[in-house]
Parts: structure tokens; C-alpha cells; sequence
């Protein structure tokens, strides 16, 4: 093989095919470390106000999420190159290791600026179980094949999506919003040991530790997580918490444009091993898939975190009810997930599963603009249940798609560079929608004149929680909560938008099967004459990866 005139860089082959009962195993013990991280990452939502009134924390509570998506996607893009050179088992089960210590200190945070530095370590491991889980699925599943395992994960995604809001509420109203935090240490440390005997052996040959750290894109990875964190950071706050012509906030936003610009720029040009190869982008249906997980993170992660927000503030619900509202979503998601990964995997197509999904999503995102006080819960259940369907028929497809689109050796940065951009749509979603949600409530109560100046600076300081009305008349009362009404549903607009927008991208979509010839067989028997056990993708050092099977 032709090599250029840089040292090249060589990933070995992982791939691990599974049969039987060893595979529905390893798979069962998978499946359930992703549904303790969904359960850990959207459980908090419904519990914010309660959190932030305990920690005294209450107009900044909304940083419990931010801080863990921010997290998550200023290190997702790490994990796709990471596993190549290290093994993806030593990642997950440092990540599940983590996600446990994480969780435990959570419980014992006294103020909010320690969950916050607490919730973002939890979100660094949630980003690194959330792409190993899917990476090693690949790993030991054949293309046709992913179709339905991956179905199954999204059914944990929208189980954990279920189950999270519900305990976080029981523990909340019951005991203490703590004890969610401290069940899920335990749980994630015997997943963490139930993986250590079950992954099979790695297939990676022994090299000296320097060797390893010598392939890692060092620059890559920093210059993107500060690039992320500084720009997401005051987005978050804009015009709230921080002044938008503050020095601050023009200093942060300015320097993280520029190190975002710099991780491009160094992967293109210099990087041997790109933490995110932009040739991915080159490909026009995998960059309309890659923009379409952007949008879907914006309208997923903000979704989970405002609608009981809104059902909370604007509808006065209490915790449990809020949650149960988020079940007409997350259960037909999970019902979807499985039935189309079973479609899938059948038929060995998924072009008409992903266009009915972007459909669903989109008619359910615009309907929700109809919310107010006065529509029934028969129609907002109709209409969190139609949303619900198009998630479940895009959130796994949409991967299966993306590695069909992708050559095989893309496997590990396809997934890490979906996910990286799926989190930095959820980060930015979350900051966006912050932003949106306080300026539009402040801005209402402030322009409305029989509001109280008092009342609007306690509003101020709780925007997530809607203050004690007893002191206001009916009539202010109700101008208070169609203000909420309002703040959300300006959030709702900017959901249905990036759903069209994710509509439209379909159009440079192609089906392209899921038949892959040389995973017909499983590896012991497919690859042994051509040592693919520990073959390898040779990336040359230009920048532009070239690899090939060795």
C-alpha cells in the first residue's frame, strides 16, 4: 500500500461477530448500561425546580443539565479514535466507573455549583456509555442484523426516558430528589462488573502504552472541548444571567468560534488520525444525516427538559403528573424503536421507516405550537403520541443509515461523530432554549402593567418555578401564566422548525440496503485467512483517512 509522506497510522479491526445465546447476553448486559444512562440523563428534568429551591440555586438550576450535556459533547467526539486505539472495553467500563462516582457525589452536592461540576462528569461518562454501547453492538452484530439490535437500544432510550422522570418524582415527593442519584451508583457499578466477564477478549495486539497515547489527537480533542465549552457556556445565559454586550460574553463566544475553528481546520490539514474526519461530509447523504442529528439533538434534549417545565409552571401540575405526561412520548418511542429495527433488519431497507419518522415528528412538533391553558390532555396526549412515533422511527435508523452510507472502517467515527453532533445540538438546544424560554417570560411580565416590579424580580430570580400567586388577583394571576404559556411556546416554534428543516434533508437521502458481503459470515469463520482478528484500517498521515482492511 502506497503511503504518503507522513508516518501512517494503523487501527486495528475490532469486530467481534456473535451468534446465540453468547450475543443475546452480551447484548441484554449492553442494553441495560444504556438504560441506566438515559435513566441518569433525563430523570433530573422534572425535578429542577424542586433541586433549585433546596440548593438555593433556583435561576440557575437549569445549569444541572447544561453543564452534564456540555460535558457529554465537549468529549463525545474523543470516544470514536479513543476505542480504536485502546479498546472499546477498557472505555465503557471506565465510563460506567465514572458515571457511578459521578452519581454518588451528586447525591451529596450541598450547592449548586457543585452539582453542576458534578452533573458534568456524569455527563462526560453518559457521552462515553452512549458510544461504546452502540460502537460494540457493531462490533458484534452484522450491518443486516443492526438493524434490530439497534431498534432494541432505542427502545432503552425511550425506557429510560419513561423510567428516569417517574423516579426522580417518587424520590423527589417521597423521600429526596438525592436518592435518584443514589440508586444509580450501584446499579452502574454491576453493569461495569457483569461487562468486565462478558465483552469478549479485545482483538487489539499489545503495544507499549506511548504508542497508544502517540495516536490520540491531542489537539483535536482540546481544541474542540474548549471551543464547545466556551461557546455554550454564555449562549446558555444570554440575556438573563449574562448582559449580551457584556465583555465577558463577547470575549467567550469569540474564543470559542475561534478554537472550533482551529478543530476544523487542524482536522482537515494536519491531524494523522482525525477525532472527526471531515471527508465524512463529503458524502451528501451522511451530511444531511450528521445536520439532521444537529436538529435532532436541539429538539430531543430540550423537549425533555421544558415540557414538564411548561406542564409545571403553566398548567400548575404537580411532579408526578408533569412525568406522566412525558409517558404519551416516550412509550410509543420506545414501541416504534423496536418495531422498526424489526422492519429493518426484515426487509433490509429503511428509507420509508426514517421519511414516516421525520413526518410523525414534524406534524407533532407544529401542533404543540397549539398548546395553552385551556387544550384538553386527550389532545396533548393525541399529540405527544404521534411525536413520540416519529422519534422512535428516527432516532436508531438514522445510525443504521449512516453506517450503511459509510465504509466499514468508519464504523467506531460515524457513531462518535453522530453522537458528538447530536450532543452538541442537545447542548445547544438546552442553551438556546434557555435563553428563549427566560427572555420571552421576563420580557411579557416585564411589558405587562398590572404586574408587580416585586413579582417580576422573583420571577427573575426562579424562572423555572412559578412563584407564590396568593398575593396577585385573578387577573394578574392568569397574565402570569400566559406568560409561561408564552415563553414555551416560543421554545415549541424553534422545535417545529428544525423539524422541517430535518424533513426537507431527506431529499439527499438514498436507500442503499443493508447487504454487506463480507459480513455474511461470522468472523471465526469469515476473516480467519486474511487475519482479520487483528486487522487493520491504515489511515494515511495527510489528514484524509484512506484506510483499507490489512
Amino acid at each position: 500500500m502506497a503511503k504518503s509522506s507522513k508516518e501512517a497510522v494503523v487501527i486495528h479491526d475490532q469486530t467481534n461477530l456473535l451468534t446465540g445465546s453468547k450475543l443475546i447476553i452480551v447484548f441484554c448486559a449492553l442494553a441495560s448500561a444504556l438504560l441506566i444512562t438515559y435513566i441518569d440523563q433525563n430523570s433530573i428534568g422534572v425535578a429542577l425546580p424542586t433541586i433549585g429551591r433546596e440548593l438555593n440555586s433556583a435561576s440557575t438550576i437549569v445549569w444541572a443539565g447544561t453543564s452534564s450535556l456540555i460535558a457529554n459533547t465537549a468529549f463525545q467526539v474523543l470516544y470514536g479514535r479513543l476505542s480504536d486505539i485502546l479498546g472499546r472495553k477498557v472505555i465503557l467500563i471506565t465510563c460506567l466507573c465514572m458515571l457511578g462516582l459521578a452519581d454518588l457525589l451528586c447525591g451529596f452536592a450541598q450547592s449548586g455549583p457543585q452539582l453542576y461540576a458534578f452533573r458534568g462528569i456524569s455527563g462526560l461518562a453518559n457521552g462515553g456509555i452512549m458510544a461504546l454501547v452502540m460502537m460494540v453492538v457493531s462490533d458484534i452484530t452484522t450491518l443486516e442484523q443492526r438493524g434490530k439490535y439497534q431498534g432494541i437500544l432505542g427502545s432503552c432510550v425511550g425506557l429510560g426516558n419513561t423510567i428516569g422522570p417517574f423516579l426522580a418524582a417518587a424520590f423527589t415527593t417521597h423521600v429526596t430528589w438525592r436518592a435518584t442519584f443514589w440508586l444509580i451508583t450501584p446499579l452502574t457499578l454491576c453493569v461495569a462488573v457483569l461487562l468486565y466477564f462478558l465483552l469478549p477478549p479485545q482483538t487489539i495486539p499489545p503495544e507499549p502504552l506511548s504508542t497508544k497515547l502517540a495516536k490520540i489527537d491531542w489537539i483535536g480533542g482540546i481544541t474542540s472541548s474548549i471551543g464547545t465549552i466556551l461557546l455554550l457556556i454564555p449562549i446558555s445565559g444570554l440575556g438573563t444571567q449574562f448582559s449580551t454586550s457584556s465583555p465577558m460574553v463577547i470575549a467567550m463566544i469569540t474564543l470559542g468560534a475561534f478554537f472550533l475553528l482551529l478543530f476544523v481546520l487542524h482536522e482537515y490539514r494536519f491531524a494523522k488520525l482525525p477525532m472527526l474526519p471531515l471527508r465524512l461530509f463529503n458524502n451528501p447523504a451522511l451530511a444531511a444525516m450528521l445536520t439532521q442529528n444537529f436538529l435532532i439533538g436541539i429538539v430531543f434534549q430540550s423537549l425533555l427538559y421544558y415540557l414538564p417545565i411548561y406542564f409545571q409552571s403553566a398548567l400548575r401540575m404537580n411532579l408526578v403528573t408533569s412525568a406522566a405526561l412525558i409517558l404519551p412520548t416516550v412509550i410509543p418511542q420506545a414501541v416504534a424503536s423496536a418495531l422498526s429495527g424489526q422492519y429493518i433488519s426484515r426487509m433490509k431497507r429503511y428509507g420509508e421507516v426514517i421519511w414516516l419518522g421525520y413526518i410523525c415528528w414534524t406534524i407533532g412538533s407544529s401542533l404543540h405550537c397549539i398548546f395553552d391553558r385551556s387544550t384538553a390532555i386527550v389532545a396533548m396526549v393525541f399529540i405527544l403520541g404521534v411525536e413520540g412515533w416519529g422519534i422512535g422511527c428516527v432516532f436508531q435508523p438514522t445510525l443504521v443509515a449512516a453506517q450503511a452510507h459509510s465504509p466499514k472502517q468508519d464504523r467506531a467515527v460515524v457513531i462518535a461523530a453522530r453522537n458528538f453532533i447530536r450532543a452538541l445540538g442537545g447542548s445547544a438546544g438546552l442553551a438556546i432554549s434557555s435563553a428563549i424560554y427566560s427572555n420571552a417570560l421576563i420580557g411579557t411580565l416585564s411589558g405587562a402593567p398590572d404586574i408587580p416590579q416585586s413579582f417580576v424580580d422573583k420571577v427573575r430570580h426562579s424562572v423555572f418555578e412559578v412563584p407564590d400567586l396568593d398575593g396577585l388577583g385573578e387577573a394578574q394571576q392568569n397574565v402570569v401564566l400566559n406568560s409561561y404559556v408564552f415563553a414555551a411556546r416560543s421554545i415549541f416554534y424553534l422545535w417545529a422548525g428544525a423539524m422541517a428543516i430535518c424533513l426537507m434533508l431527506m431529499l439527499f437521502i438514498k436507500d442503499k440496503g443493508l447487504t454487506r458481503q463480507e459480513e455474511q459470515k461470522p468472523l471465526s469463520e469469515s476473516a480467519t485467512s486474511t487475519d482479520a482478528a487483528v486487522g487493520a484500517a491504515v489511515v494515511e498521515g495527510d489528514g484524509k483517512d484512506k484506510g483499507s482492511a490489512v
